[in-house]
């Protein structure tokens, strides 16, 4: 029901945009639209498996800047592409299981260990940077198709994000590993109770979390042909409220990619119909901030309704 609630708010806000613009139907904006959700899907992505275990990762964006700083410096020295992609996936995956070591041997809340790790992240961005962007213009050509190229008349990226979210959302339904993550985050004693170790699971989601963020680094960056030490900030605000609008709740134990990707497309149509109309960008976090309080409003209240229904 609630994934019906979100096609049939997705399929109202396309025709309101179509109705009072014309550009909004214009191909060439639906094409940008696309490219939004997959940059926007890709990392939701792994923040559902975070917030899935009742965690947070608030250190994306930085994760996000290091690996396309880092990146963008290996094109410049001229190395192999599939180097610099192997590289940027393992950057993005060490930090991530940083994140997971910290809070599971180290017994560090997710809310302050991402927290550090996206201040030392940016920090590290800026100082690999010197603070300014990298550009790799001797290979822009080559390393563009990641970010720019089409296939089958869809962006590159957007099948990115269609193999992400498959290969996600069958791990979650059909793996051990998938019902152990909604076992943790419904009940992490209950789990361990259970056989499940708990600790093994909580850093896996971080990692996974850590790899899809170095993964849309390396398309940011394939798109601009530069690497920003500021890139990806405030990202982990639009995941975040991707993840919340699509129905994983931030209690962990419920939410499925599906909604994930509706939530991508949601946000991302949003901002669309934001700038269509000129709303400044700072007006627009207003607007999804906003979205994100609503949201878990509505989470609290449902399950305060469904624990008086159970015990009434």
């Amino acid at each position: 029901m609630r994934a019906s609630g979100l096609i049939w708010v997705l399929v109202i806000m396309c025709a309101v945009a179509a109705f009072v613009s014309d550009a909004f139907l214009n191909p060439f904006n639906l094409i940008n639209v696309l490219r939004q959700v997959a940059l926007f899907g890709i990392v939701s992505v792994g923040m559902t498996f975070v917030i899935l275990t009742a965690g947070i990762d608030l250190s994306i964006g930085s994760i996000v800047a290091v690996v396309a700083v880092t990146a963008a410096m290996l094109l410049d020295a001229s190395l192999p592409i599939p180097l610099v992609i192997v590289a940027g996936l393992a950057i993005g995956s060490v930090m991530g299981a940083v994140n997971g070591a910290g809070i599971t041997l180290g017994g560090i809340p997710p809310f302050i260990m991402t927290l550090g790790t996206m201040v030392m992240g940016r920090g590290l961005a800026m100082t690999i940077s010197d603070g300014h962007p990298i550009h790799f213009r001797a290979v822009a050509d080559q390393f563009a198709w990641l970010g720019q190229g089409h296939l089958l008349g869809l962006p590159v990226p957007v099948w990115v994000f269609v193999i992400v979210a498959a290969l996600a959302a069958g791990l979650l339904r059909f793996t051990a590993f998938g019902r152990n993550i909604y076992a943790v985050g419904s009940n992490p004693e209950a789990a361990r109770l259970a056989g499940i170790d708990v600790k093994r699971t909580i850093f896996l989601v971080y990692l996974i979390s850590g790899f899809l963020s170095g993964l849309t680094a390396l398309i940011f960056i394939s798109r601009l042909t530069v690497g920003e030490p500021v890139a990806g900030t405030g990202l982990e605000l639009e995941a975040i409220a991707i993840t919340v609008i699509g129905g994983t709740s931030l209690f962990g134990g419920e939410g499925r990619i599906s909604g994930t990707i509706l939530g991508a497309a949601i946000v991302a149509v949003l901002a669309n119909i934001l700038n269509l109309f000129g709303v400044s960008p700072f007006t627009q976090q207003i607007v999804k901030g906003a979205i994100i309080v609503a949201a878990v409003l509505f989470e609290i209240i449902r399950r305060r309704k469904n624990s008086v229904s159970k015990h009434g």
